[in-house]
């Protein structure tokens, strides 16, 4: 089944309205924080996948790139 461009922009606004809200406290805000943006990453590649298989690159330049531990 695929969604269809108009579902794919109503569930990436919905995905902006609510990581818009989030006011992070704690470890479990910043672990939904994370989720909602790999959410909203995900549906602008079904939205747009050719922009998406040009520029896969551009997710690291965008600030989602992982970041090390720190040594304890």
């Amino acid at each position: 089944m695929s969604l269809s461009k108009n579902v794919i922009e109503t569930l990436i606004d919905l995905v902006e309205i609510k990581l818009s809200c989030i006011e992070v406290y704690d470890r479990e805000d910043s672990r939904e924080v994370a989720a909602l943006e790999r959410c909203r990453q995900e549906l602008g590649i079904l939205r747009d996948p050719a922009v998406a298989a040009n520029g896969a690159h551009a997710a690291l330049a965008n600030g989602t790139k992982r970041r090390a531990r720190r040594a304890a």
